[in-house]
C-alpha cells in the first residue's frame, strides 16, 4: 500500500475566544476540553478514529497471504491465478492515483469522499468473500478490484484529514501514527486469519470454499468498523468547521497531466527505483508464507509470523528513520543503502539456511528506510505546483509495475519455483544500481 507527500495547507489556530465558540455553537454553557474542537483532548479524539480510517482497508489487503495455501487448496488455484487478485488490486490504481485527490476536492469533498471511499472498500471486501463461498473465481477477482478502487483513494482522504486537524510539529507525529495503524492492521491480519480459518473450519466441519468465504467475511468486519470510524469523523469534522467556522479539508493536489513532458531525468529515475524496489517487496509477501513452509519447514503459524515482520518492524521504524533522514539528508545515499540491505535479504533467503528472521528483519529496516528517503527527493525535483501530478504518476507506475510483476511472479513460481523467483527479484533490486549511479551523477 503508497506512501504520500505531506500537504502544506495545515489548520491555522483558532483565534476566536470560549465566549465565541458557545455562541457558534449555540449553547451558552463553556465547553469541556473533550468537546472543544480547537482543544487537544477533543483532537486526540479525532486522531483515533482517523488512525483506524485505514485499519479494515490494511487488514483485508493481505487477506490472500495470510490465507495462501487455503485459497489455493481449496478452490484449486494456481500461483499464477492466485496472484491475480493482487493484481487485480492495482489495475484500478493505475488510473486511479490520477484522480482520487481531484474527487474529493472538487466532486464529493472530503466527508462524503471518505465515506463513499470506505463503503467501496466494504463493498469490495464481501464480494471477494462471496466469491470464494461460491467458488467463483472471477467474482472474487471483481472483488478485489472494487476494494482497490476505495483502498488507496481512502489513504489520501486519511491524509487530508490530518492535514486538516493538526498543524506544523504535530503533523510528522500524527502521520507516523497513521502509519503505524496500518502497518499493524497488516500484521494483526498476517497472525489471525490462519487461526479464524481453523477455528470456521470446526463449525463447517471441513475446509473448502464455504470455510474460506466465512472466513473472509469475518475479516469484512474491520471494513465495516472503519465505515463507521469514516461516518465519525465526518460528524466531528462538520461540527468543528460549525463551530471554528473553517473550511472542508482538501488535499491541495493539482493534477495536470501536461507537466509530464517537463519532468527531468532525475525524476523519471526515482520513478523507475521506486517500481523495480517495491516489486521486489509486495509480490515477495504475498507469496512468502509457503516459501518458508516449503524451504524452512514452518509451521503455517511460523511462516505467518515471520512473513509480517516487515510490517512489524516498519510500525515503529518508519518514524525514527523519517527523522534521521530529515536530519542528516543524502536522500540518494540511504536509497542507495536500502537497495544493498533488500539485495542482501533476498540472497540470505534464496541462497542459505539461515534463520529466515535475520533476513525477513533485515528487509524491515530497508523497507522502511527506502520509503522515507525516496518518496521525499520528489519534492527536490519538481515545483510545488507539479508536485500532485509528480505524485500521482509515481504511484501509477508503481501499481502497474506490481500488478504486472505479481502476475509474472506467480507463473514463475509455477513453472520454476521459489529459488528462481528469489533471482529475479534479486535482478530487479540489482537493477536500481545503474539508476541509482546515474542520480548521484546528477
Amino acid at each position: 500500500m503508497a506512501d504520500f507527500v505531506e500537504r502544506q495547507n495545515l489548520l491555522e489556530d483558532d483565534e476566536s475566544s470560549p465566549a465565541e465558540r458557545r455562541s457558534a455553537s449555540g449553547d451558552d454553557r463553556p465547553m469541556s476540553a473533550i468537546c472543544d474542537p480547537s482543544r487537544l483532548p477533543h483532537r486526540a479524539v479525532v486522531l483515533v478514529f482517523m488512525c483506524f480510517l485505514g485499519f479494515g482497508s490494511y487488514f483485508c489487503y493481505d487477506n490472500p497471504a495470510a490465507l495462501q495455501t487455503q485459497v489455493i487448496q481449496d478452490l484449486n488455484l494456481n500461483t499464477a491465478k492466485f496472484m491475480q487478485l493482487y493484481a487485480w488490486y492495482s489495475w484500478p490504481n493505475v488510473v486511479l492515483c490520477f484522480f482520487g485527490g481531484f474527487l474529493l476536492d472538487r466532486v464529493f469533498g472530503i466527508r462524503l469522499g471518505t465515506i463513499i471511499f470506505s463503503l467501496f472498500v466494504c463493498v469490495g471486501q464481501v464480494i471477494f468473500a462471496a466469491g470464494a463461498w461460491y467458488d467463483l473465481f472471477w467474482l472474487m477477482e471483481l472483488g478485489r478490484f472494487v476494494f482497490g478502487i476505495g483502498g488507496e483513494s481512502l489513504a489520501v482522504a486519511q491524509n487530508t484529514y490530518a492535514v486538516n486537524w493538526f498543524k506544523g510539529k504535530e503533523l510528522n507525529l500524527v502521520f507516523g501514527l497513521q502509519l503505524s495503524m496500518a502497518r499493524l492492521g497488516s500484521t494483526v491480519n498476517m497472525n489471525i486469519m490462519g487461526w479464524v480459518y481453523n477455528k470456521v473450519a470446526v463449525v463447517v466441519g471441513s475446509p473448502g470454499p464455504t470455510t474460506l468465504g466465512a472466513s473472509l467475511m469475518i475479516a469484512a468486519v474491520t471494513c465495516l468498523f472503519s465505515l463507521v470510524c469514516a461516518l465519525v469523523l465526518g460528524f466531528l469534522d462538520k461540527r468543528a468547521e460549525r463551530i471554528l467556522h473553517k473550511e472542508e479539508g482538501k488535499t491541495g493536489e493539482v493534477i495536470k497531466l501536461t507537466d509530464v513532458k517537463d519532468f527531468p531525468l532525475t525524476l523519471w529515475l526515482v520513478f523507475i527505483i521506486c517500481v523495480g524496489y517495491y516489486v521486489a517487496i509486495f509480490p515477495f509477501i504475498g507469496l512468502g508464507q509457503v516459501f518458508f513452509i516449503e524451504k524452512f519447514n514452518f509451521s503455517p503459524a511460523e511462516a505467518r509470523a515471520v512473513n509480517s515482520i516487515v510490517y512489524i518492524i516498519s510500525a515503529p521504524a518508519s518514524p525514527v528513520l523519517g527523522f534521521v533522514v530529515d536530519k542528516t539528508g543524502r536522500n540518494v545515499v540511504w536509497v542507495m543503502m536500502a537497495v544493498v540491505a533488500t539485495l542482501a535479504a533476498h540472497m540470505m533467503l534464496a541462497f542459505t539456511f539461515w534463520n529466515p528472521w535475520i533476513a525477513m528483519s533485515l528487509l524491515g529496516v530497508s523497507y522502511s528506510l527506502l520509503a522515507c528517503a525516496l518518496w521525499p527527493m520528489v519534492a527536490f525535483m519538481v515545483p510545488e505546483h507539479q508536485l500532485g501530478t509528480a505524485y500521482g504518476f509515481m504511484q501509477s507506475i508503481q501499481n502497474l509495475g506490481l500488478a504486472l510483476i505479481a502476475m509474472a511472479a506467480g507463473a514463475i513460481l509455477d513453472s520454476r519455483g521459489y529459488l528462481v523467483l528469489e533471482v529475479f527479484f534479486c535482478a530487479c533490486i540489482c537493477s536500481q544500481y545503474f539508476y541509482l549511479s546515474f542520480l548521484l551523477v546528477f
